[in-house]
């Protein structure tokens, strides 16, 4: 992927845990590989928590370095990307100081972004300071979920953000968009003859879509216990997710015509009765328990959460999508902190053969199955029914794999860094639309207002499970478990 696109990314948050981790490693990722970013490309991190720039690079060699790739560090590479990064030390809180933001960036080249790796609660403030000084022209804003606490703070965040930006300068980020695997999928559905045909009610018996993590809260006490789960999760990566595998092929891949599609399942979602929450929504609260041999302590007891607090860290939702595509299908999402193992996967369960001459074996719903693995060891693996050796027609499950490390020699594009490129090359297919935004929000709200209605406390599950049993006896009610049970 060559460019010529000159570019200013300012960096928001350029001493954060997200600026470390993720964007400035994506980052040089992609000015080692060569030819990704244009040469005259210049980063200008700006924070408070550094004096100058030979300490901000000191910061970014201690707390940037351990975050790069597995391969040894090239230093000559290292080097020659620390020279692209200027710093401005900048109070956020203080519009008077971004005359020293415009003064820094004026006179550098090409299209400007301005990715805001901070608390939602500062996205304003710092739009109205961008534009009080003239920077939000010939511009890009890249904004980090959570966008608000619910539909009305997210309407008026992006109220206030599309009064200073137009739509297309709006980059609102969600990086399971950019991971390989997600992209494959859409060449695997409307690439291929044989999987397209298949993908609908008439073959499919359900869907499940998992993103499960091993930690806990972490140092994100304070924040996650006014989040939860399904603001943190669920309203933005796993409808995201459903609605890539859910949509109808667009008319092109340009970016109006993809979002146009995923706005239409969004809308096809079928609405939540807040009496049947019940049965289709299941929240989950992780105590003490063992991961890995470690013991690890219940979330109340963890830094930053009241020793009270029913904010749930485990969702299962049952989810329907009205329309002749999916009619009928049950759709299975599910997410959790301190689960058994750390796992993003997508399982696709075929309906069983109508009927089989060969043994009940072949009757079984999910024997044609394809799992697409999003983390760890990204993958895509098809499962189908063969003869085992020997004497009789003895049915086995057997598996085709799509490892991509293995099948392609060139190295794989962490999502981070394909989305970074996207913005910085003005590609808006891989980013959330405002409407698509919208219509998360007001899907996922009853679920919201019952939980928070509600006296009945969160289900418990101990640390190192797969979260409470009744998300297993959801899915039971359709004949059919997760795909870890099954194993």
């Amino acid at each position: 992927m060559q460019t010529d696109s000159s570019f200013t990314f300012v960096l928001f948050g350029g001493t954060g845990d997200l600026s470390m981790r993720k964007i400035l490693p994506a980052l040089f990722e992609a000015h080692r590989a060569g030819g990704m970013l244009a040469d005259s490309g210049k980063i200008v991190a700006v924070a408070r928590h550094a004096a100058n720039r030979d300490e901000y690079l000191q910061w970014v060699n201690e707390h940037v370095k351990p975050h790069v790739s597995k391969k040894a560090v090239d230093e000559a590479a290292w080097t020659s990307f620390l020279a692209r990064i200027e710093f401005v030390k900048i109070d956020l809180g203080n519009p008077e100081d971004f005359v020293q933001l415009r003064d820094a960036v004026q006179d550098l080249p090409g299209i400007r972004v301005f990715y805001l790796a901070t608390g939602p609660s500062l996205f304003v403030p710092i739009c109205h300071a961008l534009a009080s000084v003239g920077l939000n022209e010939n511009a890009r804003i890249v904004l980090e979920k959570p966008l608000g606490y619910d539909l009305k703070s997210s309407n008026a965040i992006n109220d206030a953000v599309g009064e200073i930006f137009a739509e297309e300068q709006i980059y609102r980020i969600d990086h399971y968009l950019g991971k390989e695997p997600v992209q494959n999928l859409l060449a695997l559905r409307f690439g291929n003859a044989l999987f397209e045909p298949l993908w609908r009610r008439e073959w499919v018996e359900s869907i499940q879509i998992t993103i499960a993590e091993e930690l806990g809260v972490e140092a994100r006490g304070d924040f996650y216990d006014n989040t939860g789960a399904l603001r943190d999760m669920v309203q933005n990566h796993l409808l995201q997710l459903l609605s890539i595998v859910a949509m109808e092929p667009p008319h092109s891949m340009d970016s109006d015509s993809v979002r146009d599609e995923k706005l239409r399942v969004l809308r096809a979602l079928k609405p939540i009765d807040p009496r049947d929450i019940g049965k289709v929504a299941v929240r989950g609260q992780y105590h003490s328990g063992v991961i890995r041999g470690n013991s690890v302590p219940a979330y109340a007891t963890e830094q930053g959460v009241k020793p009270d607090s029913s904010t749930e860290t485990f969702v299962a939702l049952k989810v329907e999508i009205e329309n002749w595509r999916w009619a009928g299908v049950p759709f299975f999402l599910r997410t959790g902190k301190r689960l058994a193992d750390r796992v993003a996967e997508i399982v696709v369960n075929f309906r069983a053969v109508p009927h089989s001459a060969l043994g009940a074996s072949a009757l079984r719903a999910g024997a044609n199955r394809l799992v697409i693995r999003l983390q760890p060891n990204e993958s895509i693996r098809l499962y189908c029914l063969a003869k085992q050796p020997g004497e009789g027609m003895n049915l086995a499950s057997v598996h085709l794999d799509l490892a991509f490390d293995q099948f392609f020699r060139e190295g794989q594009m962490e999502a981070y860094q394909r989305l970074l490129l996207d913005v910085i090359n003005g590609r808006l297919a891989l980013f959330v639309r405002r409407d698509e935004q919208e219509a998360a929000w007001r899907w996922v709200e009853p679920i919201l207002n019952e939980w928070q209605a509600s006296i009945k406390p969160p289900k418990p599950y101990a640390a190192g499970t797969w979260g409470p049993a009744a998300a297993s006896a959801m899915l039971a009610q359709h004949d059919t478990c997760w795909l870890e049970e099954e194993n």
